[in-house]
């Protein structure tokens, strides 16, 4: 007589934990130990997690549970052998390779093996197409497809860089099963295909005595189906599968997709949909739908029974959504469903808080957020954490972005490629230095943050160590007290440095020294804490499992490669936090919400993109040909995010939220979205405390009553606080914005130039600036500015696009410039980067001309570069550009020091912008001449005196506020201003 196999489905709107505990409590617990004598197979450490609590919460004192074991492809170890007492291992099998070793030894065959015609990959891009590669091997066992499958394929319908990547595949044919003898392991895949054959094959021979039951598995792999099968047909065994649709039609269910061996695949199977695994499953067993049961028991936390029929309305094939037509009233069924849409993802993770919070103020009460978006529940986390509140996201956060992975990919990245930023970002990350004198040595870096800010900065760790020693030899020099306090602090940490980054400075290195040099230098920056706490032991972890590794993989890397592989490892390990957060709040990921439920399920991140998460390509495997060989499509994933939704569901009180924008950009709704409100119509907002959710999260960070902008700014302070000395180019910041002048000379503030060693347009145009004054200085002969050309080309500041882009195009300018003194007759330059000082009406105004020259009748010429635009003779008139006429009145009275007094004939802005109608030309202008009210120098410097007089009455000795000017462009003190609440709005701010 042959039996049916005990094959149970729990629905959707069955809290499944709980339930399951619930049914197998009613079926096992004769007694103390009856519960205690059998075992359960579960699909991940989270579900084994999740089905302990149950117990707890259901059991009472005194229940001994049974045993729990994970056999799901996310935990390929030997947890199965807590289940297995009729195991044979009188044959051992061979230990699975570990992964990282794998990966190593995968990149190395793909950098040796290049098929003909095609390019090699070394050093990181192998690295990464071995983690690809690995993926495909471990896929290739889970469905038993063997690897030679796909070197005998037809490819005449595929481009042709499919066809190489299968010339590429052919290493798994053809070298790596040797490579994986010679080491003595087995892939861990095929490892754990062998250690469910052989317990299958055991019970099979010699069923145990005890009960046995696979809960919550949806893994679809032969070897899972075919364990799975064998525990449904022992006398005592079962198989629970979480939310199989038993009531879908017939038709709908075979609309699916084919999934037999040797079926036609001419049509696609629909493997986005929630069922699609479980029917996949389900056939691999042999079980027919019809012999599912549903499992008889219930639990507190179960949601409505008309929920199961809705989401299966829900997800209805497109070919079936006709049935939304005649549903009727859905109210019973929606039941508890809210919903909320907010305007970014940033209001979206304060509202989801706002409810987590709402939730802990009833007491008993839970609320989980479910979400793949890692980046919502980190803000979620922050946002819960300003009222005190700590919450556990089970899903962890990649090894990189915790603070030790940081700190190693910061060194690493440092130490392939100096970038003053990283430096910066490195020695002051908060792991430096803890728990020693730290205060000391965040002031060295301060102090070494200030000077790197100067354009100019050589390239490398010497380009520091220079600019250091040429800061503090020149007592003259601007931060010279600065570097001469920084140097031994510098010298000594260059020194201590030196060792580690040797390594890194040749062409090709084995990858073991690059890392050895890492660890060095992690432990001299932060001694033991970079190795403390989960994140600390996850990195030396990884350390040691690459130490043991070595051998493996490519003999030498390129050091410029490392950081990218490192940051490929930092990324893909995850590490999660130790319990200790609230015991009624929880952050799930999809795999971690599995099996699990809470009084309150907020589902997070209904985008396209987030939920489900967009698929990722395959770099070696076309669509077609994975449909081909027989493997899954990447849109399954798609249909497991589906089946977790369709699942979360179930719960009685649900909140499902979105974002208009996500990242900046504007965000579409998620599929699931769109299908839920087509159907459900739109959803109640939460409204804690009776108010809208949204206008909660909106608000919360508002002042209260309504905004009023800010005025205008009218400081002013009084006349003996305001400066009675002042620079020409001081004199035109206070005529064309007063405040500017006053949050600069009067307040001392001044922005910071940009930390980066690349060359910026203020250096360009202090370079140029230096060039002409030693020119100058040299005599101002054809030879001395061809030396100061060659010197300028030579510059180790200059980056390869100012070599390329920026030099070549100012050259001519520049030539053009010297010709214009070489040749010009009866003019000679007399000084180079002139400082002048006057005392005038009890105001000392000082400033500096670039350069000085005599004209052929005596009179001086104050001359001035610019490598931008010049000003307009308008903006001289008007008294907003002033700069010349004053170093004009300064060398017309005897200020300039080198210079005798005389009458100035000339003030002249020599532009260098390359002009390409003359040939890569500059341009002369004057702040005078027939097109402008001022007709000569002299008039000029009368006219800026005049400016400078009436600018100093007002400001200087008078009482005027320094109120902003009204330029629409952008400026360095908008933010002090706050211009933006105040500009276009009128004097009133009105």
């Amino acid at each position: 007589m042959t039996t049916s196999p005990a094959v149970f489905s729990i629905p959707v709107q069955r809290a499944f934990a709980d339930a399951l505990v619930a049914g197998l409590i009613d079926r096992f617990a004769d007694g103390a130990l009856g519960l205690a004598e059998g075992s359960i197979l579960l699909p991940s450490n989270r579900a084994r997690s999740a089905v302990q609590a149950a117990f707890v919460r259901a059991g009472g004192a005194g229940l001994l549970m049974p045993r729990l074991a994970v056999i799901g492809d996310a935990d390929l170890d030997e947890n199965v052998a807590l289940a297995l007492d009729a195991i044979d291992m009188d044959a051992p099998l061979p230990p699975a390779i570990e992964p990282l070793r794998r990966r190593l030894l995968l990149a190395g065959l793909i950098e040796r093996y290049t098929p003909e015609g095609e390019s090699p990959v070394t050093g990181a891009a192998a690295f990464q197409l071995a983690g690809g590669l690995a993926r495909v091997i471990d896929q290739l066992h889970y469905e038993e497809v063997p690897a030679s499958a796909l070197v005998d394929l037809d490819l005449g319908a595929f481009a042709d860089h499919w066809r190489a990547s299968l010339d590429r595949l052919r290493l798994l044919v053809d070298h790596w099963p040797d490579v994986l003898a010679a080491t003595g392991h087995t892939d861990r895949a095929a490892r754990r295909n062998a250690l469910l054959d052989r317990v299958a094959a055991g019970w099979r021979a010699a069923p145990p005595g005890r009960f046995v039951v696979a809960a919550g598995i949806t893994t679809a792999a032969p070897a899972i189906a075919r364990l799975l099968r064998t525990v449904a047909d022992m006398d005592r065994g079962m198989v629970v599968f979480p939310g199989v649709d038993t009531a879908m039609a017939a038709a709908e269910w075979e609309a699916l997709g084919p999934t037999a061996p040797g079926t036609d695949r001419a049509e696609r199977p629909l493997e986005t949909h929630p069922q699609y695994h479980l029917k996949l499953l389900l056939d691999r067993m042999g079980v027919a739908r019809e012999e599912v049961a549903e499992w008889a028991a219930a639990s507190p936390f179960d949601g409505p029974d008309t929920r199961a029929p809705f989401v299966s309305l829900l997800f209805a094939p497109a070919d079936y959504t006709v049935q939304w037509q005649a549903a009727g009233d859905l109210k019973p069924a929606t039941a508890g469903i809210n919903g909320a849409t907010f305007a970014d993802d940033a209001q979206e993770a304060q509202g989801i808080a706002l409810l987590m919070r709402h939730t802990v103020e009833t007491p008993g009460r839970t609320a989980a957020l479910v979400t793949p978006d890692r980046a919502l529940a980190e803000r979620v986390a922050a946002a819960l954490a300003r009222w005190g509140i700590a919450v556990d996201d089970s899903a962890g956060q990649p090894l990189g972005r915790t603070p030790s992975g940081a700190l190693a990919l910061l060194l690493a990245e440092l130490a392939a490629d100096f970038d003053p930023v990283a430096l910066i970002a490195l020695l002051s990350h908060p792991l430096v230095r803890k728990g020693e004198d730290r205060t000391a040595w965040l002031d060295a870096v301060r102090r070494l943050d200030l000077l790197l800010r100067e354009p100019g900065l050589a390239p490398g760790w010497a380009g520091v160590s220079a600019r250091i020693a040429a800061l503090a030899a020149d007592p003259d020099a601007r931060g010279h007290t600065l570097a001469v306090e920084l140097a031994p602090w510098w010298h000594g940490m260059a020194a201590a440095f030196a060792p580690m980054l040797a390594p890194f400075a040749s062409p090709s290195v084995p990858p073991d020294h690059l890392l050895a040099a890492l660890q060095n230098g992690l432990e001299w920056l932060a001694g033991d804490a970079v190795w403390t706490g989960p994140a600390g032991r996850m990195l030396a972890d990884l350390f040691d499992r690459w130490t043991l590794a070595r051998g493996a993989g490519p003999a030498r890397v390129d050091p410029a490669d490392f950081p990218a592989m490192l940051g490929q490892l930092l990324g893909e390990a995850s590490v999660r936090p130790p319990y200790g957060g609230h015991p009624r709040l929880f952050i799930w990921g999809l795999l971690e919400a599995r099996l699990q439920r809470a009084d309150l399920m907020i589902l997070g991140g209904l985008d396209e993109g987030r939920w489900p998460a967009a698929t990722q390509p395959d770099p070696w495997l076309a669509p077609g040909i994975r449909r081909l060989v027989g493997l899954p499509a990447a849109e399954r994933q798609q249909g497991m995010a589906a089946h977790d939704f369709a699942s979360a569901l179930g719960a009685g009180d649900i909140v499902v939220t979105r974002a208009q924008r996500s990242g900046g950009d504007p965000a579409v709704a998620s599929r699931f979205w769109l299908r839920l409100t087509a159907l459900a119509g739109e959803l109640a907002q939460p409204a804690p405390g009776g108010i809208p959710l949204t206008d909660l999260a909106a608000r919360i960070d508002l002042p209260s009553g309504s905004a009023r902008p800010a005025a205008k700014p009218r400081p002013a302070p009084p006349a003996d606080a305001r400066p009675r000395r002042i620079s020409v180019t001081a004199v035109d910041r206070l005529a064309r914005d007063p405040f500017a002048y006053y949050a600069n000379q009067i307040l001392g503030l001044s922005p910071l130039a940009p930390l980066s060693a690349a060359p910026d347009p203020r250096w360009r145009g202090t370079r140029v600036h230096a060039l002409f004054e030693r020119w100058v200085r040299a005599g101002s002969s054809a030879e001395a500015f061809e030396a100061e050309l060659a010197a300028l080309a030579s510059d180790p500041a200059l980056d390869a696009i100012a070599r390329a882009f920026w030099l070549p195009r100012i050259e001519p300018a520049l030539r053009w410039a010297a010709r214009q003194l070489i040749d010009a007759e009866g003019r000679t330059a007399l000084k180079a980067e002139a400082w002048g000082e006057i005392a005038l009406d009890g105001v000392t105004l000082t400033g500096k001309a670039d350069r000085i020259d005599r004209l052929s009748d005596g009179r001086l010429a104050i001359v001035d570069y610019k490598t931008g635009g010049a000003p307009t003779a308008k903006a001289a008139f008007d008294r907003l550009d002033n700069q010349l006429g004053l170093l004009g009145l300064i060398g017309q009275q005897g200020g300039m020091k080198g210079v005798d007094a005389a009458e100035i004939g000339a003030l002249e802005y020599w532009s260098l912008r390359p002009d390409r109608k003359a040939g890569g030309a500059g341009k002369i202008s004057s702040t005078y001449g027939p097109r402008s009210d001022l007709r000569c120098a002299g008039e000029a410097v009368d006219h800026a005196a005049d400016a400078l007089a009436g600018l100093a009455a007002r400001y200087l000795f008078g009482d005027a506020p320094f109120v902003p000017g009204d330029s629409a462009t952008f400026g360095d003190y908008d933010q002090l201003m706050r211009r933006d609440e105040w500009f276009g709005r009128g004097e009133d701010g009105a």
